[in-house]
């Protein structure tokens, strides 16, 4: 009897241990986006964004009582890779939820893996107008985001072109990826609400740099203005063959006119170019003065300046929205999870903004028109554009 009671007394202890440290096992959050590559610019800034606010989250007893530990991978922002990552970390690195995806088609390739798993999905850069729509036929969605997408983007764009600076005669240029070509779309449909066709509509391929066809075509045309739907290194690609041409009209285009690769490879080419922004590289308020002075002090980006600071900003939010859906849920059951984000019941005070019942049921998109402003290039940076007035 004394054996047997012995035995259920380590039993007993031994089962205690194991859900102590069945308790105390990491909640894996997988990151994906391009970490090398045109993209990368816009990658490492959401990827480093995430590393400022897990280690917060981290040094203040992590969520439920459980550290965050990331799982890293680089997509290198092409399509196959993207699906190979999704797998491992689902089958392999078993995640609780996942953050990034920078490309549209990367997103888009990806994510319906994580959909049949019941793992949710946070995209903090791809703004696709699709990408939160890819399985409204679903009876539930794991799909949400904090960034703005193009049906938002697009008509701000065509606002300042159209009505603020009073241009006719638009031309678009948009690269030949999903994330262009879904753009371009949007752009469109944006102009004939206005009752306006554009003069011309110029594709071209990533690593291209040569635009001078697109750009003469857009000239001859009579274009007053280009709109822009692409990505740093081409978006420069750009600006640069208007200096060569002597042609020098407004760019006005997607967020991505704000990454560094840009800015800095168009040089004088970029100053004025204009693009909706979620967060800028200001200190607005104690909240992103803090956020801006970690991030620089953390990852020293050269010049003090955030090389993608939209990213930076909504990769550090899309952390805390999970987190708070996880506490709420008391759970990192993918289900519980995706519930509680369609149903905050608390506040979640990130840099872009305090989210405030961010998600519902039918709708998985954070931000609302009413959240980006208008950038503009100046000085080699972007800031507010009533502060280049």
């Amino acid at each position: 009897m004394k054996i047997h009671f012995a035995k259920l007394a380590i039993a007993s202890v031994v089962l205690s241990f194991g859900s102590i440290a069945a308790a105390a096992d990491p909640i894996k959050i997988g990151v994906d986006g391009p970490f090398t590559g045109g993209s990368s610019s816009m990658g490492v800034s959401m990827r480093d964004g995430v590393r400022l606010a897990v280690t917060e989250i981290n040094k203040a007893g992590g969520v439920l009582g459980r550290k965050i530990e990331l799982i890293e991978r680089d997509d290198e922002a092409k399509n196959e890779r993207g699906v190979q990552i999704a797998q491992e970390l689902i089958n392999k690195e078993k995640v609780t939820a996942v953050v990034g995806y920078i490309n549209t088609g990367v997103s888009l390739a990806s994510q319906r893996f994580f959909q049949q798993a019941k793992i949710p999905v946070m995209n903090n850069v791809a703004t696709g107008s699709i990408v939160t729509h890819q399985f409204d036929k679903d009876p539930d969605n794991y799909v949400f985001r904090n960034a703005a997408p193009d049906n938002i983007q697009a008509p701000m764009i065509v606002e300042e072109a159209i009505t603020r600076r009073g241009y006719k005669k638009v031309a678009i240029l948009a690269d030949s990826t999903n994330y262009g070509q879904l753009g371009r779309e949007d752009l469109e449909k944006a102009l004939k609400a206005r009752g306006i066709t554009p003069v011309a509509e110029e594709k071209f391929n990533i690593k291209d740099v040569d635009m001078t066809a697109q750009l003469l075509k857009a000239k001859e045309a009579g274009a007053e203005v280009v709109l822009t739907y692409g990505i740093g290194p081409e978006l420069a690609q750009i600006a640069n063959g208007m200096t060569k041409l002597g042609w020098k009209v407004p760019m006005i285009g997607s967020w991505t006119l704000s990454m560094a690769n840009f800015i800095d490879n168009a040089g004088p080419g970029g100053e004025g170019a204009r693009m909706p922004q979620t967060f800028i590289q200001e200190a607005s308020s104690p909240k992103r003065k803090a956020f801006i002075d970690d991030y620089l002090k953390t990852f020293k980006p050269k010049n003090n300046r955030i090389d993608s600071p939209v990213s930076a900003a909504q990769g550090y939010d899309s952390i805390y929205l999970l987190a708070a859906a996880i506490k709420q849920a008391n759970s990192t059951d993918g289900p519980k999870i995706r519930e509680a984000l369609e149903n905050l019941n608390t506040k979640v005070e990130g840099v872009v903004m305090t989210y405030d019942k961010p998600f519902s049921k039918a709708n998985h998109e954070a931000i609302s028109a009413s959240i980006p402003v208008m950038g503009v290039v100046q000085n080699s940076r972007v800031v507010r554009e009533a502060q280049s007035k």
